[in-house]
C-alpha cells in the first residue's frame, strides 16, 4: 500500500462522517465523490509523463465552422508532438479535438445530463473516457491533469470554465500553465472579453495589470502549440518546499542570468528576498524523475501570479 497514512486519514474521515452526518443525501455525494476521484487517478495515473492539454469550447460548434477545422488542426499539431487532449467528450468543439488527436491521444472527462446523448463516437468504449455525476469532480479532472488549457469560443460553460482556470492560477491554488484563447480570424469573442476586462475590471481596480498576463489570445493552432511549447523550453515544473518557491529546469540558468532576472522581478520577491540556483532539495526525493533536473530557488511573495507567469516567460527566454 503507497502512502498508508494517507489511507488512514481517508478511512478515519469516512467513519467519522457515518457517525456525525444524519443525512443520507449528503453521505451519497461524499461516497459518490470518493468514488470518481479514485477513478480519476486510476485513469489518469499511466500517463504522468506525458503532457496533457485540456481544451474547452461549444458542443453546438458545428463542421463547417471554421473554429471546428481549428480544433480538428489543433488536436492533430498536439498528437504529433507527443501530447494528449482532455475534452468534455462530447459533440462540437470537443468531437473536432479529439478527431484531430485521435482516440489513442484523447482523454474524455463527461458530465451525465439529461438531455445530452453519450461520448462522441471518437471516445465511445475507450478506457480513457470517464462519465462524472458531479461538475465539481471534473473539473478538478480538467484542471488538475492540465499542462495547459486551450479555449475555443463557447457558451456559459466555456465562460465558466475560462473565469474558473483564471481564477485559480490568479490565486496559486493551480500553478502556472499556458492558458490561451483561441479563435478564428477576425474573430471577436475573446477580444471582447478581454476588453471587458480592461474598461471593467482593470479600471475599477477588481484586477492587476499583470493578471492580464496569465493568458495569452492567438488566432491559429500552429501559434498555440508554439505558445506551449515556449512555455515548456526551459521550465519544467514547479512545487513549494516549505516557504521557499523551486522551480525545476531543464536546462540550468548562468549566475549572470540568475542576476538579470532578480534585479528584473524584486518586487515578486519577500522582503530580503533572492533567487538562487541549487539542485534537488531533501525534500523533493519523493519525485526520484525529477532529482537530477537544476533548480531555482526564489523567496516569492505567494501572490503576484502574473508576474510568477512573466519570470517563468523571462526564464525561457
Amino acid at each position: 500500500m503507497q502512502h498508508p497514512e494517507l489511507v488512514r486519514e481517508m478511512l478515519v474521515t469516512a467513519l467519522k462522517a457515518g457517525r456525525e452526518c444524519d443525512s443520507r443525501a449528503d453521505l451519497k455525494l461524499m461516497t459518490s465523490t470518493l468514488k470518481e476521484m479514485r477513478f480519476t487517478a486510476k485513469v489518469f495515473g499511466a500517463y504522468r509523463g506525458v503532457r496533457k492539454i485540456t481544451v474547452f469550447g461549444s458542443a453546438r460548434t458545428r463542421g463547417d465552422h471554421p473554429a471546428y477545422g481549428m480544433a480538428v488542426d489543433l488536436g492533430s499539431g498536439l498528437a504529433k508532438e507527443g501530447c494528449m487532449v482532455i475534452t468534455g467528450g462530447g459533440p462540437g468543439i470537443m468531437q473536432a479535438v479529439n478527431e484531430g488527436a485521435g482516440a489513442e491521444h484523447s482523454f474524455g472527462v463527461r458530465i451525465r445530463l439529461p438531455f445530452e446523448a453519450g461520448a462522441n463516437h471518437i471516445l465511445e468504449n475507450n478506457p480513457r473516457l470517464i462519465n462524472y455525476k458531479y461538475f465539481f469532480n471534473r473539473k478538478v479532472a480538467f484542471i488538475k491533469e492540465a499542462d495547459a488549457v486551450v479555449l475555443f469560443p463557447g457558451g456559459f460553460g466555456t465562460l465558466d470554465e475560462a473565469m474558473e482556470t483564471l481564477t485559480l492560477v490568479q490565486t496559486g491554488k493551480r500553478y502556472p500553465l499556458p492558458l490561451i484563447l483561441i479563435e478564428p480570424p477576425g474573430g471577436t469573442y475573446w477580444s471582447s472579453k478581454v476588453d471587458f476586462m480592461k474598461r471593467e475590471l482593470l479600471s475599477l481596480g477588481y484586477i492587476d495589470a499583470a493578471d492580464l498576463d496569465l493568458f495569452q489570445m492567438v488566432h491559429s493552432p500552429e501559434d498555440a502549440i508554439q505558445v506551449i511549447n515556449r512555455f515548456y523550453f526551459r521550465y519544467h515544473s514547479m512545487r513549494f518546499v516549505g516557504e521557499r518557491l523551486v522551480l525545476r529546469l531543464a536546462r540550468a540558468l548562468t549566475a549572470q542570468n540568475i542576476e538579470r532576472l532578480e534585479a528584473a522581478f524584486v518586487d515578486l520577491l519577500k522582503p530580503g528576498g533572492q533567487m538562487t540556483a541549487s539542485a534537488a532539495l531533501p525534500e523533493e526525493a519523493d519525485e526520484p524523475d525529477l532529482l537530477e533536473l537544476p533548480r531555482l530557488l526564489v523567496d516569492f511573495n505567494r501572490k503576484d501570479y502574473g508576474r510568477l507567469r512573466l519570470l517563468i516567460d523571462a526564464i525561457n527566454a
